[in-house]
Formats: C-alpha cells, structure tokens, sequence
C-alpha cells in the first residue's frame, strides 16, 4: 500500500478533496499542486515504482517456495485500497498480509491505511488480514538506507566535510499529545543507520508540511539548511529521506527542487540519497517482513 498520486492535471482537485476527506480546495491549492507537478515532468513515478516493488516482492517471495500474489492499493488515489481488495477475493483469496510502505507508525497516517483496509474487508467475507503496522526497526532496512548513503557520498568527491541530514515527512504537532511512536521511531531508525556509517554527527528534520493553520512538526528541512549555511557557507550537505522509500513528489520536487535551490542560494551543496525503490537490499527487507508474517501461528 501507498499513498497515491494523481495521474493527469484533471485530476488534481479530486486528489486534493480526497486527502482533506471531501473538503473542496481552493484554486490556489490546485495550482499550487499543479505547478509542483510541472516541475518534476507532469507525474509523479509513485504507482510505476509501487508497481515494480510489488513485481520484485512477488519474485523474491516465490523464489522463497511460496505461491503468492502481490497487489498494490493507494490510500487517496486510482487504485484505491478498497478496489483492490474485492480482486483478491475474485482471485480466490483469503490470506492477505497488508503492508503499507512508510516504515513509521503514526495513527494519523498509518491509521488510515488501517480504515481503509478495514473498510475494504468489510466488503468481503471469509477474509483474513494481518497488517504491519510499522518495519522502522528492521536491520536490512537499515542496511538498504546505509547502502544509499555509501553511494552518495561519491558525489562530494570524497570531502571530508559532509553534513548528513536524515529527513521525514512531517505530520501536525498535535500527535506529541497522543504519545504517537512517531517521532522516536524515526531516530531510532536514524540512530540505526548512523551506526552501520559510524556517523559522529548528524542531524534530523521534517520535510514537506501541510499547508494549515495548525503547527507541525519541525524543524523544517528549509530552517535546517539555513541554520547550516550561517555555520559555514561552503557546506557539504547530504539529504537522507529516510521516512520516503520511493521517488514521489515529496522527493522530485520538496528535495530537488525546492531544497536544492534554497541550498544553492544560501551557498550550501546539497545532494540526496538515492530513493530505495526496487534496491535488492530494501526488496530483501519487505520479503523478511511478510515471511514473517505468513509464518505466524495466527495463519495456522
């Protein structure tokens, strides 16, 4: 499961309402999200990229002696979670390990890959599901993001002097008073791959905040950068989005775009991580996480 991402400008505003669950947007809004689009060639490769992890889970699974299926189901966008749901049952069925491709647990999002898996099962009968709720601590996963960072280092040419700044989405600060897990999920996934580097210094912010009237979660990654470059204006900076597994328009635009050009005005050299996509280390971690699932007593 992922987040969804429309397919065409058209279909902007139904994107946007069904994110803010009916609430139509402003025009603004809408061509705001468009131009974003613009900028990163039109689309965003989210549903390409689901779709091709999907095709290397299944073959790693099978390659592992099980005669399985992997589907893919988008919480705001074509095809919905609840579509897909009533395909497996047309397929003949009946065990379903439902993982959604954010490593971190939070009710506000996470939650809502649950709602709509539940929604969908509703529809059906004699159908078992049993959801992840959050991987942030798997070693290969580590491994995979460890793996990105080895890579991009390449790109300083070898400089000493490298800031790495681990990022993830940020989420309305109201979560702090629900004692949501994610804030201390994410730096110990941080704190995780740091070690697999032997990092002695690094540094964390949320990227990519709603734009409401409540406070959220911060520092942002624009406030972080500009806190390093009053540091030392000739900065190597090394973006990590470890909250992000895939290349979407948080990634294409918020770190490309955005990022890069306030880094390069502020006399930062910002660069990132490649994302993990069909990384054969992350694709390894996924294949862990559902045999261990499909190997639990609760299948017996």
């Amino acid at each position: 499961m992922a987040y969804g991402t429309p397919t065409s400008e058209r279909d902007m505003e139904a994107y946007l309402t069904d994110i803010t669950r009916g609430r139509r947007p402003t025009q603004t809004a809408v061509e705001n999200l468009i131009d974003r689009y613009r900028k990163i060639g039109g689309r965003s490769p989210l549903l390409d990229i689901s779709n091709a992890q999907a095709s290397a889970l299944e073959k790693s699974l099978g390659a592992q002696g099980m005669d399985v299926r992997v589907y893919v189901g988008m919480k705001h966008w074509h095809p919905y979670i609840g579509e897909v749901i009533p395909r497996i049952a047309n397929d003949g069925l009946r065990r379903i390990v439902a993982l959604a491709l954010a490593p971190h647990y939070s009710d506000i999002s996470i939650g809502g890959y649950k709602q709509a898996l539940d929604k969908g099962l509703a529809t059906t009968s004699d159908m078992q599901a049993d959801f992840v709720d959050s991987w942030y601590d798997h070693p290969l996963f580590h491994r995979a993001v460890a793996e990105k960072v080895k890579q991009a280092l390449e790109q300083f040419r070898k400089s000493r002097s490298v800031e790495f700044l681990f990022t993830a989405h940020s989420l309305p600060e109201r979560i702090l008073e629900q004692h949501d897990p994610y804030p201390s999920q994410l730096h110990s996934s941080c704190e995780a791959v740091a070690d697999l580097l032997n990092l002695d210094q690094w540094s964390f912010a949320y990227q990519s905040a709603g734009q409401t009237a409540e406070k959220w979660l911060g520092p942002d990654l624009l406030e972080s950068l500009q806190e390093l470059s009053q540091h030392d204006k000739n900065s190597n900076v090394l973006v990590v989005p470890i909250g992000f597994v895939a290349d979407h328009l948080e990634i294409l635009y918020d770190i490309d775009v955005e990022a890069k050009e306030f880094a390069r005005t502020h006399g930062l050299n910002l660069n990132r991580t490649e994302s993990l996509n069909t990384s054969p280390t992350f694709i390894s971690a996924l294949t862990d996480i559902v045999l261990k699932r499909v190997n639990h007593d609760k299948w017996a």
